[in-house]
């Protein structure tokens, strides 16, 4: 059955990479339900970097998204977080995954929101670089992000712990959860063993286990972090083939 929207026809145009931001997008318009058309941006050919998408964001980075406003023109999204916003705050009229604006619910998925995106993300992000990409090894480097992912992740498990619903704000999952997604599941490749935080860890098996989800996580290509981990040797391959094209990009931005 088709879904039908309130006020405003989505004309959603997703440009994407397999990320953990990435998939947050693709993840929260399959929990709702949108039609999008997807644009795989290959990140390592620094396809976000070219003039057309950095008229989408300035800031050369993918998730971005495209849609008509209600005043009939072109908006340009950027930040996954404040494209995660406009989504439901457009289109989730009966807040599937959000809360209405201005209940207790909506602050607090605001809290853990920029949670994820002030400290998870980037403090993991980081981890992955000095653990995966860099072209020395520093110990201080990977000690310090490792530590700082795991100290987050603790306040994730022990939040989760007390959770009736098994989400992170009140009865059911929102874009607080779909947010945390892509970097929780993939904490092996920052190195962080996800077992040391059973919450945690039940919480990402009962999100993999949602059919959003599941679409959202294979879009643009599918989504493999577990089962590469599983392997050592495709691992390194896969990480020193991503460093060359990280460090060539590094070096290339810091000409600019």
């Amino acid at each position: 059955m088709a879904v039908v929207f309130d006020e405003v026809s989505p004309d959603i145009t997703l440009y994407t990479a397999q990320t953990p931001n990435g998939i947050k997008i693709s993840i929260t318009l399959e929990e709702l339900g949108l039609p999008y058309t997807t644009k795989n941006i290959d990140i390592s050919k620094n396809t976000q970097k070219e003039d057309w998408f950095t008229r989408i964001n300035p800031n050369g980075r993918i998730p971005a998204i495209t849609d008509t406003f209600s005043d009939g023109k072109q908006i340009n999204l950027f930040e996954s977080g404040s494209i995660m916003q406009y989504l439901v705050e457009q289109y989730d009229t009966h807040h599937k995954i959000s809360y209405p604006k201005g209940s207790r619910e909506y602050y607090e998925v605001n809290n853990w929101l920029f949670f994820l995106n002030a400290g998870v993300g980037p403090m993991q992000g980081q981890a992955n670089h000095f653990t995966r990409y860099a072209p020395e090894k520093i110990q201080y480097g990977i000690d310090r992000y490792q530590n700082e992912t795991r100290r987050l992740y603790g306040i994730l498990d022990k939040h989760l712990a007390k959770s009736h619903s098994g989400y992170l704000v009140g009865d059911k999952c929102t874009i607080a959860d779909i947010s945390h997604f892509g970097w929780v599941t993939s904490a092996g490749w920052a190195g962080v063993d996800i077992d040391e935080f059973p919450h945690l860890k039940a919480w990402d098996e009962r999100m993999l286990k949602r059919t959003g989800v599941e679409r959202g996580r294979h879009v643009p290509e599918p989504h493999k972090i577990k089962e590469l981990l599983k392997d050592k040797k495709a691992t390194e391959e896969h990480a020193q083939k991503s460093a060359a094209w990280i460090q060539k990009s590094q070096a290339e931005d810091a000409k600019k």
